[in-house]
C-alpha cells in the first residue's frame, strides 16, 4: 500500500489504437480523475449501431473514488460518452462554456437530469482530491478548447487536449504560449500530446484562410443559391458564414438536427453571434430568391441520414437540388468516409449542382496540429516522459519518431494501448497491470458489451438467412405437412427448396423426437443439415433458423 500511494497511474480507456473515443483516468491512492468521456462513430462493419463508447467498467466499480472528470473541450469524441458514464459514477464535471452547453444537450437526450457541471475559464485551478487542474487555452476547431497542467504529488502531466498552433483565429484569441512555456520552465513529468496530424508535415492553415475562399465564393455565386455543409461543431466556422451572409444580405436556413442543436446552444451562451434577421426557417425559404438564401446542412462526411445526403437523394420536401446551387462541402474526410462523400458528391453533380469541396478549393482547415507545432510544443513543455495518445498505432508511432528527433530518449518514451496501466515516480516511468477495457455498442437504448450481436448481422447481411417450419403432431411427433422454407437474402432454385424439405422430413424420421423435450436437438440437428446441404451447392454459410410447433 505504502509502495502505490508514491505511484501515479495513468489508466487508458480510449483514444489510443483509433480515432475518438478518447478517455484517460489518473489513480493516486484513492483519488481517480478522468480526462474526457468521448465517443467513436460505427464504422461500415457496425450495421445498426448507432455510438461506440469506452468500456467503463473500471470507473464504474471504483465509482467512490472518481473525484471528477475534465473535459478538453465539446468535441464528440471527447464528451459524447458522458451521458453513459454518469448513469453510473455520479462525479462532478469541469469545461469551458461551450463544452458544456453541449455536454447538457446530450444529457437532456439521455434523460439524464442528476449531473453536476462546473463552468471554467482558460486560466482556473481546481483541486480533486490530491490532484489540481489548470486549465489553459489553446486553439481549436471549437471555441473553448484546452490543454491540462495536472499538478500531482510526483510531478506535473501535461494533456495537450486537441490543439493547434494559430496566429490568426477566427475569435482573435492566441493559443496560451506563455503560459505553457512558463509551465515547462517549472518542470514536467509527463507529457501526453495528440497525434492526429503527425504524418503532416509543417504547419496547419489558419481557419480564416477558410474565411477568405468563402468570402470570395459568396461574391462569384451572387446570383446562385448557397448550400454549405460542415461540421455542426465548428463553431468559427459557422461564425464566419454568418458574417458573410449578412455582409452579402443573404438569409440563413440550418438543416439538420446535429446543426439546430449546436447552433441553439453556442448561442445562447454568446459563443455565437447571429446578425439581426439573418436567421429564417427551413419551411418559410421557399419564397426568398435564390440569391438571397444560404442553407446550412450537416452531412459533410456523407453520412447516410445526414441532410446533405437526403438533399442529394431528393429526399427532403423543402429542398430541392437544382442547376442554381452551389454547393460549398466545408470538411475534410475523415479516413475511411471517402467512398460515401464522393457518392453523394456525384449525385449533386448529377443533378446540375455546382460542387466545391476541399481537392478544389481552401474550404477546410484542420484544427490538429502538424509537425512543427508539434515540436513547438514539446519544446515548450520539456516533458521527462512522453506518451503520445490520441491517434491510431500508426501516428503514435510517427509520434514518438518525432520526439526523438527533438532528444528525447526512446527510454523516457512509451506507447500504450486502451486498457494499459502506466505507472510514474517522479524518476521512473514503466508499464503497470492491464484492466478490462475497450468498447461497448449503443445500439437504440441498449448498450452491448459482446461483439456477438455485430457479427450476426454482418452474417445476415453477407449470408443471409433460411427460416425453416416444422408442423408436427403433439401425439405421434410426425410432420403434419410439408416443411415450410422462407429464404431472404439467399437465392435457391425451386429444386433445391424441394431437396431441403426432403431433407428436413428424413432428419424428422431418424430423430427420437418425443424424448426431447424442449426440440433444441432436433432444431440443431436441422440446423447443421441444412447448413451442410447449403454450403455443398452454394459456397454459401447463411444463418439457419428451424422453427417447430406442435398441434
Amino acid at each position: 500500500m505504502k509502495k502505490n500511494n508514491k505511484t501515479l497511474k495513468v489508466r487508458f480507456l480510449g483514444g489510443l489504437g483509433e480515432i475518438g473515443k478518447n478517455m484517460t483516468a489518473l489513480e493516486y491512492g484513492k483519488d481517480i480523475l478522468v480526462i474526457d468521456a468521448g465517443v467513436a462513430f460505427p464504422t461500415e462493419a457496425m450495421p445498426g449501431i448507432d455510438l461506440v463508447i469506452p468500456d467503463t467498467s473500471f470507473l464504474v466499480q471504483n465509482k467512490d473514488r472518481v473525484r471528477g472528470v475534465v473535459l478538453t473541450h465539446g468535441h464528440e469524441d471527447h464528451i459524447g460518452g458522458l451521458p453513459f458514464l454518469l448513469k453510473d459514477v455520479n462525479a462532478p464535471v469541469y469545461g469551458t462554456n461551450l463544452a458544456l452547453a453541449l455536454a447538457e444537450s446530450k444529457m437532456r437526450e439521455n434523460r439524464i437530469n442528476n449531473y453536476n457541471f462546473n463552468c471554467v475559464k482558460p486560466g482556473s485551478v481546481v483541486k480533486f482530491g490530491c490532484f489540481s487542474v489548470e486549465f489553459i487555452h489553446v486553439n481549436h476547431s471549437i471555441p473553448g478548447a484546452v490543454a491540462l497542467a495536472i499538478t500531482t504529488p510526483v510531478g506535473v502531466v501535461f494533456h495537450s487536449g486537441d490543439f493547434k498552433v494559430d496566429l490568426t483565429p477566427v475569435n482573435g484569441e492566441i493559443m496560451d504560449i506563455t503560459r505553457i512555456s512558463e509551465i515547462g520552465k517549472k518542470g514536467v513529468l509527463l507529457l501526453m500530446c495528440e497525434s492526429t496530424n503527425v504524418e503532416r508535415p509543417g504547419y496547419t492553415l489558419s481557419e480564416s484562410i477558410v474565411g477568405e475562399t468563402l468570402d470570395r465564393l459568396f461574391q462569384e455565386n451572387d446570383k446562385r443559391r448557397l448550400i454549405i455543409a460542415t461540421f455542426a461543431s465548428n463553431v468559427s466556422r459557422l461564425q464566419q458564414i454568418l458574417n458573410l451572409a449578412a455582409k452579402y444580405k443573404r438569409k440563413v436556413a440550418f438543416l439538420g438536427r446535429s446543426m439546430e442543436k449546436v447552433t441553439e446552444a453556442a448561442a445562447k451562451i454568446g459563443e455565437l453571434t447571429i446578425p439581426e434577421n439573418t436567421i429564417v426557417e427551413l419551411d418559410r425559404q421557399k419564397n426568398i430568391p435564390d440569391k438571397d438564401l444560404c442553407i446550412v446542412s450537416t452531412g459533410s462526411q456523407g453520412e447516410p441520414m445526414s441532410a446533405l445526403t437526403r438533399m442529394a437523394a431528393d429526399d427532403i420536401k423543402n429542398v430541392k437540388i437544382g442547376s442554381n446551387d452551389t454547393i460549398i462541402i466545408s470538411a475534410s474526410p475523415i479516413p475511411g468516409n471517402e467512398k460515401m462523400i464522393y457518392s453523394v458528391i456525384n449525385s449533386l453533380y448529377k443533378k446540375g449542382a455546382e460542387v466545391v469541396y476541399e481537392t478544389l478549393e481552401k474550404i477546410h482547415v484542420s484544427g490538429h496540429a502538424c509537425q512543427e507545432e508539434l515540436k513547438i510544443l514539446h519544446s515548450l513543455v520539456k516533458p521527462k516522459f512522453f506518451i503520445p495518445v490520441h491517434g491510431e498505432y500508426r501516428h503514435l508511432k510517427k509520434h514518438v519518431k518525432l520526439a526523438k528527433s527533438l532528444g528525447m530518449k526512446e527510454s523516457s518514451m512509451l506507447i500504450a494501448e486502451i486498457g494499459s496501466t502506466i505507472e510514474l515516480t517522479s524518476k521512473s516511468m514503466k508499464f503497470g497491470e492491464s484492466f478490462q477495457a475497450g468498447s461497448r455498442l449503443v445500439d437504440g437504448l441498449n448498450i452491448d458489451d459482446s461483439e456477438l450481436m455485430v457479427r450476426d448481422r454482418k452474417n445476415l447481411a453477407e449470408e443471409g438467412v433460411i427460416f425453416v417450419v416444422c408442423c408436427l403432431s403433439a401425439e405421434s411427433a410426425e410432420l403434419l405437412q410439408e416443411p415450410i422454407i422462407v429464404c431472404k437474402g439467399v437465392t435457391l432454385t425451386d429444386e433445391q427448396k424441394e431437396e431441403m424439405k426432403r431433407i428436413v422430413s428424413n432428419t424428422v424420421k431418424k430423430n427420437d423426437v418425443k424424448s426431447m423435450g424442449d426440440k433444441s436437438e432436433l432444431r440443431g440437428a436441422i440446423r447443421r443439415a441444412f447448413k451442410n446441404y447449403v454450403f455443398k451447392r452454394t459456397k454459401g454459410n447463411p444463418m439457419v433458423l428451424p422453427v417447430i410447433t406442435e398441434v
